[in-house]
């Protein structure tokens, strides 16, 4: 029989039964040659004439690309301790067996020689072997937070566990609302202060500490609950990013001490019925009119979509089109507050008094319809349509100074947001792994806990593997964002690390077998909560395409 090129020597095979050792230096080399596929494929696709024409290449690319980062992030945890470099291995292994994946087969797409990856065949048999894998099953790794950004967790995990958690399941199988006990909680441990500055009553004073904080507290707050719970804090927190960089003095002052006491609470009106990431695609337009009282300040006309919180809120961050030539895409937009009342979550209608205007007033209208989910309950999408809702000229974040640089202001936002999400994503992981864990040490089958069978013992593993590099990757890309940088790995981050919490979530209702499919047990609320991660704060396809990949692009040639 001959031998397939590159297989593996049967000493390899032989050693397969026994738990290897760590080994940091080659798990370090194994990135490197990923790196390099990675990077010799981004250069042919640039040759090939990029994403828009390549678009499955760029895909998998991008994901590729960004498991590798997650890799690489891993390496100084690793060094910390033996669990450490164990979980570290097993992810690069598991990294390098999905880049094979959507290599073979495809070399000359990915303009590679056939097998690039054979000098990693023996370090992936070592480990992704599933005894290896299985000696994680209940060694999730410590989180290696320094002792202030500990105790913020320790703050966000105890508020989630007693107030969150005894709200979670019910308000998901009802449909309800948040609980305004959480919100009003949530405002007095600081959580929509995180990221204001200190200087307008929030707890942010620069540096890594800010963007750590954040990513914790989204985690813990994400475990109990991901719809009441992590996903609060988003919504302020995108406003907020919008608002540092590109607010007037007078609207810093006048909105952010605000937000971080959640006397203003936010919703994001940015994605339309036909514009979802095509975010330069917008219609909703924003015209000058005045006011009742002949004020300076705009109209506001046109519907947007997937507004979340938009019932409850009480201001919409609303990105609209302030220059009717549509050719100018994005330099087109500006950003606005739109206030607003609060509304019934089971649709809302409001009016507002207008200037007469040859002799008829004109009345502002805003109406909300919920959009029904299968998950994410408690806050509730909507969609709004405004017709002539009008808005003072002080509330066009950055004045004149920020007429048509609105898109940019709210990517300064979602770029925060996409980090945050692969934090809520990290939350729900954990749960799920929790979860699973808790079931297979107490459900006995053919008599003894499935936690004893090494099928079962692998798959949990794996998931403290993927879930422990989430985590470490997202301290990573808090670190690189609080320098000003990291605009890429916020993308891939949350394109890597919201996919793999739905096949975290998905094994861990498998584990649970038909009980898992029974709304009495939580680890169904997180498997459909998990679906959505990888469509809001950016659909994984448009990131993958319109932003990771040219990105990489720009970065490989």
């Amino acid at each position: 029989m001959s031998k397939w090129p590159g297989s593996l020597p049967a000493s390899n095979v032989a050693s397969m039964s026994e738990i290897a050792a760590p080994d940091l230096p080659a798990t370090a080399d194994a990135i490197d040659l990923a790196d390099r596929i990675v990077g010799r494929a981004t250069r042919h696709l640039a040759e090939l004439g990029g994403p828009d024409v390549h678009q499955v290449l760029a895909y998998d690319l991008a994901h590729a690309a960004s498991g590798v980062a997650t890799a690489r992030s891993l390496l100084d945890y690793g060094a910390k301790g033996d669990v450490e470099a164990k979980i570290t291995c097993a992810f690069a292994a598991d990294m390098l067996h999905d880049l094979a994946g959507k290599v073979l087969g495809r070399e000359s797409d990915w303009g590679v020689d056939r097998d690039p990856l054979a000098d990693a065949h023996g370090f992936v048999a070592r480990f992704r072997d599933p005894e290896f894998l299985a000696s994680l099953a209940d060694q999730p790794g410590p989180n290696h937070l320094d002792d202030d950004m500990e105790m913020v967790a320790d703050t966000f995990r105890a508020f989630a566990s007693n107030v969150i958690s005894p709200h979670a399941e019910h308000v998901h199988r009802t449909n309800g609302d948040v609980p305004e006990e959480i919100v009003t909680g949530l405002a007095e441990i600081g959580a929509f202060g995180l990221s204001v500055p200190a200087e307008y009553g929030g707890y942010s004073e620069g540096g890594d500490a800010e963007y750590i904080a954040m990513v914790a507290a989204t985690e813990e707050l994400s475990r109990a609950s991901l719809g009441i719970g992590g996903s609060l804090i988003t919504r302020p927190e995108i406003l907020t990013r919008a608002l540092v960089k590109g607010g007037t003095e007078e609207q810093k002052q006048h909105w952010l001490p605000k937000l971080a006491t959640a006397e203003v609470m936010p919703a994001v009106a940015v994605t339309e019925p036909d514009y979802g990431s095509d975010v330069a695609g917008i219609k909703v337009t924003a015209t000058p009119a005045p006011g009742p009282n002949g004020e300076d300040g705009w109209v506001i006309n046109g519907v947007k979509t997937w507004c979340t919180f938009g019932a409850r809120a009480d201001a919409l961050t609303l990105l609209a089109r302030t220059d009717p030539d549509r050719s100018k895409t994005h330099r087109g937009l500006s950003l606005f507050i739109v206030p607003k009342p609060r509304g019934d979550s089971h649709g809302f209608e409001f009016t507002q008094p207008g200037p007469v205007v040859d002799g008829v007033e004109r009345v502002g209208k805003m109406e909300g319809r919920p959009i029904d989910t299968i998950g994410y309950r408690g806050m509730h999408s909507y969609e709004i349509a405004l017709e002539n809702w009008w808005v003072p000229a002080e509330n066009q974040v950055g004045g004149e100074e920020g007429l048509g640089k609105g898109f940019y202001y709210q990517m300064a936002g979602f770029e925060n947001g996409r980090l945050q999400t692969a934090a809520r994503a990290v939350g729900v992981m954990q749960a799920a792994y929790e979860a699973a864990l808790d079931y297979a040490e107490n459900r006995v089958v053919f008599g003894q806990p499935i936690l004893d069978y090494q099928l079962t013992r692998a798959k949990l593993g794996r998931m403290a593997v993927l879930t422990q590099a989430g985590r470490q990757f997202s301290y990573a890309v808090a670190t690189l964002m609080a320098k000003g940088e990291g605009a890429m790995e916020a993308s891939m981050v949350k394109a890597y690390v919201c996919k793999a919490a739905e096949w975290v979530s998905r094994e861990a209702m498998q584990i649970h077998g038909g009980m898992g499919y029974a709304e009495e047990y939580e680890v169904s609320r997180l498997f459909v909560d998990a679906r959505v991660l990888s469509i809001f704060e950016g659909a994984d396809e448009t990131l993958c395409l319109k932003v990771i990949a040219r990105q990489l692009i720009n970065a490989n040639t």
